[in-house]
């Protein structure tokens, strides 16, 4: 078992908690600094050779992980949080699930890995936080939105997240056009504002909104042809 858990405080010192074997990783080749400025420069790996990284137990996947990946996690996770300090908690905990999950798990997109890693977790992190739903809150915000079309009776994430579920929305995403799908994964995905969602797709604010309740509303109807009890 490799189970541990990094912080690094706010002077960039490293507190390793977990399993003494996993301190034999950290002295082998000292886990790069993750947080504002501490940064070294890195010459960027494919991700199949970082994943390899990993399977070689060679701190350098982290380095590496967190040169060419830290700007998209750090985004992903303050999209749920809407607070700095606990989203770069959130993605510096990525980087050492990843330590502990790869291997055995070999992924093909390690963006997409690391990716999911830091969402669960900012939804981890939100849920303990928050006891209530907090009205106006963005993360919040996304769920409701999506109640419409994916039903009540269940939390919309536990939905979303459901095998079976998330293979029907992934075929649905596939009928529409580029830019739509685009606009619904920016959402609901990466919970973007309505503003950011409209800025990278060239469309107004309202031209979004309309949008992506046409496409709820289609989804909806859809997972019913599908035979999804909603």
């Amino acid at each position: 078992m490799r189970e541990c858990s990094v912080r690094i405080d706010a002077s960039g010192e490293k507190k390793v908690v977990g399993r003494k074997n996993f301190l034999c990783a950290t002295n082998a080749g000292d886990f790069r600094d993750i947080g504002r400025g501490s940064q070294r420069e890195v010459h960027p790996m494919e991700d199949k050779q970082i994943v390899e990284l990993f399977w070689q137990r060679d701190p350098e996947a982290i380095a590496q992980s967190q040169g060419k990946y830290h700007s998209y996690l750090s985004k992903i996770a303050y999209n749920v949080l809407s607070d700095e300090e606990d989203s770069q908690e959130v993605v510096n905990d990525t980087y050492f699930r990843a330590w502990n999950s790869i291997p055995p798990q070999r992924p093909s997109r390690l963006s997409v890995y690391l990716g999911r890693l830091t969402r669960h977790g900012a939804i981890d992190r939100y849920r303990k936080r928050t006891s209530q739903k907090r009205q106006g809150d963005a993360y919040t915000l996304c769920l409701e939105e999506l109640e419409a079309c994916c039903g009540t009776a269940h939390d919309p994430q536990q939905i979303l997240d459901a095998q079976q579920l998330a293979q029907a929305i992934n075929q649905f995403l596939h009928t529409l056009k580029p830019q739509t799908r685009a606009m619904f994964l920016g959402r609901y995905y990466f919970f973007d504002s309505l503003k950011e969602v409209a800025r990278y797709c060239g469309v107004s604010e309202s031209k979004a909104k309309s949008t992506l309740y046409r496409v709820r509303k289609d989804l909806k109807e859809y997972l019913k042809q599908e035979g999804f009890d909603l």
